[in-house]
């Protein structure tokens, strides 16, 4: 998966949370995104942020912030992208 469909999984992260949710997950996303994308990361430390991420996800599935199949389509490309 190249660089643009890996900020795109953010980016669809962001549409799927319910509105009211949106700020306080872009804080988290955030993070994710800098650890997730940066050139300095080793392989660990992105697979490690990778499951932290989908954890992450599963708990707002859980919580209802963020639907099942979107949760589903989500965790499959954070997957692809950097597990």
């Amino acid at each position: 998966m190249n660089t643009n469909q890996k900020l795109r999984t953010f980016d669809l992260i962001r549409e799927a949370v319910l509105p009211e949710y949106r700020d306080r997950v872009d804080d988290y996303l955030s993070l994710y995104e800098q650890a997730l994308d940066s050139e300095n990361t080793s392989t660990a430390e992105v697979h490690a942020s990778a499951h932290q991420l989908r954890g992450y996800l599963r708990g707002l599935n859980t919580t209802r912030v963020l639907g099942m199949a979107d949760w589903e389509e989500l965790d499959r490309r954070v997957t692809e992208s950097w597990l």
